[in-house]
């Protein structure tokens, strides 16, 4: 909506005899200096004048019609500055909100796309840096369908390879047989961690777990067996995991499954020279025209590398989904290899392989913990489980200071609450920066956290309920009126941004603004029994609908109190 009246601005411009396009409108530091503004010079470079003199002759002829969302034209320094009408805004925005209600910011691409998250390994179970991968990859693709996106998640289980076979090496040597006595994931977990810490003691149990993944790739049928008992543990684990923290995938790939493909695809390519072979007889493709080094793609001893399997993948995603976008949600960690797939997918083509028009990496930093980085090795990760787990006995504890609830009322809200607090707290920061999880901080009822934004949802839809009068869209001239609605109207325009950024942290951001701007205007516009009641009904009335389409987009749960 916020798009329309930069395109009124536009339209208003041209009746001047300047064209300029929506986007190259800028809003003024200050609002003191007006919503929107012009700035003149290119134009007074084209013209050869002063950019103040340029901003007065256009400010001279512009004419504000009685109907515009606009109320005045100033010019400050080289810029023409628009100032809205407050009440007219106010009037429209809620208006235009209430009628959409849910539907609000929807849009109607046909454009289909993937979404690939979050690609553990199945040697043990997710942790934190899953959970920010995931309420990544989520929101990706919930803004892409509320863009009217035909949207498709995928993951991929890395479940085979040196890292599953030490799992496999410690069980079978020190496991007795044992069947799982806890969740599948973290009992296979625990065997990736006893073999780092026995190989310190004996180094030779790196070769052996060389010697079991040669055991794999034949077909050995034992240590086949061992294979499929041990990742069905951690794929039932995990798939617990999952559909706790909310996400649902149409299909998971596995490694498993594709990684002989991805060898025929390359000794086909080898063949019809996209790629080449050197003195030791490993198989790689010459990137030096990128200004890249020579990439692997299988070893001298007939092994393949992730890459490899990517390509195949890749292809296939295309087979099963023909796919417009295949957007990866992977760390920054795997620039390189993205950076090189693509270029290999582009080679490919010319071996008829066909594959998504545009392949996207989207990467992000690390998350860390008080204490310092996390290691799945040494046993210091945050475990996903054991972070819901603390965080629902913490909200837990927060919300009975608060309200008297019967047991499963309380199991639900908690888990709402710190499901919320873990993803926002996730969503927040900017993609590519690395940061700091502070439990306590994230399940705050104040400040940027996700139990801010339920709990200013909770407040707006009270102050409806205790009202009994309608709501009705009119004008609103008071400051905290204006902001909330002016904010409000932003919405579409953010998540389109999002999207085309690929960068849920925006309209995180916008969330929080909203609820702050929300809670300057309950605490300083009183709305029932007030002069302008039913239009300040109609404010929080809107104000709700944009929250919930904010939540919903980062797969927070909407509560009923706090």
């Amino acid at each position: 909506m916020f798009t329309d009246f930069r395109t009124e601005a536009c339209k208003t411009l041209e009746k001047t005899g300047i064209k300029v396009k929506p986007e190259f409108l800028e809003e003024p530091p200050d609002p003191k200096m007006g919503d929107l503004a012009f700035p003149c010079f290119g134009l007074a470079k084209e013209k050869k004048k002063n950019p103040n003199e340029v901003a007065n002759e256009i400010a001279k002829k512009v004419k504000i019609s009685k109907d515009s969302v606009f109320r005045e034209v100033k010019v400050l320094g080289p810029y023409v500055n628009f100032f809205f009408d407050r009440g007219k805004l106010a009037e429209k925005v809620i208006s235009e909100i209430n009628k959409k209600k849910e539907k609000y910011g929807s849009g109607s691409s046909s454009e289909k796309v993937m979404v690939e998250y979050p690609a553990p390994n199945t040697n043990k179970p997710l942790h934190l840096g899953h959970m920010r991968n995931m309420a990544i990859g989520e929101a990706i693709a919930r803004i892409f369908e509320k863009l009217g996106y035909k949207v498709f998640r995928v993951n991929l289980h890395n479940d085979r390879g040196i890292h599953i076979c030490k799992s496999m090496l410690a069980y079978q040597k020190w496991g007795g047989g044992a069947k799982p006595d806890k969740k599948g994931d973290h009992f296979v977990g625990d065997f990736y961690v006893l073999f780092s810490q026995k190989v310190k003691e004996d180094s030779r149990l790196e070769e052996e777990a060389k010697e079991m993944l040669k055991k794999w790739e034949s077909g050995e049928k034992e240590t086949f067996d061992l294979w499929k008992k041990m990742n069905s543990w951690a794929e039932k684990g995990m798939e617990e995991s999952y559909k706790r923290f909310g996400v649902k995938f149409e299909k998971i790939y596995k490694e498993s499954e594709m990684y002989k493909k991805g060898k025929e695809m390359v000794l086909e390519g080898l063949k019809k020279g996209v790629f080449e072979k050197d003195e030791t007889g490993a198989v790689f493709f010459d990137l030096s025209k990128y200004g890249l080094d020579k990439k692997f793609l299988i070893r001298a001893d007939g092994t393949t590398l992730y890459v490899t399997q990517d390509m195949y993948l890749a292809f296939l995603k295309y087979e099963d989904f023909n796919p417009d976008k295949s957007i990866y949600v992977v760390a920054n960690e795997q620039n390189y290899h993205f950076d090189v797939l693509f270029k290999l997918l582009e080679e490919l083509k010319k071996l008829g392989y066909k594959f998504a028009k545009k392949n996207i990496h989207v990467n992000y930093g690390m998350v860390n913990l008080p204490s310092g980085k996390m290691k799945s090795r040494e046993g210091t990760v945050v475990d996903a489980d054991d972070l819901m787990d603390d965080l629902r006995e913490r909200a837990k504890k927060e919300i009975e200071k608060r309200n008297r609830l019967d047991k499963k009322k309380l199991d639900e809200l908690s888990n709402n609450i710190s499901l919320g607090a873990i993803k926002f707290f996730l969503l927040k920061y900017d993609e590519y920066k690395d940061f700091v999880f502070k439990p306590e901080e994230s399940l705050s009822f104040e400040g940027e956290t996700g139990p801010y934004l339920q709990y200013s949802l909770v407040r707006a839809k009270n102050i409806l309920e205790k009202s009994k009068e309608k709501p009705k869209a009119g004008e609103l001239e008071e400051k905290e009126e204006f902001e909330l609605a002016k904010k409000l109207s932003k919405f579409s325009e953010v998540i389109e941004n999002a999207a085309e950024k690929y960068k849920p942290h925006l309209l995180a951001n916008y969330a929080y603004e909203l609820a702050s701007l929300f809670s300057k205007f309950y605490e300083n516009c009183p709305v029932i029994e007030s002069e302008k009641e039913k239009e300040r009904l109609a404010l929080v009335e809107s104000f709700i609908y944009t929250m919930r389409n904010c939540l919903e987009l980062m797969g927070i749960e909407e509560v009923e109190l706090m």
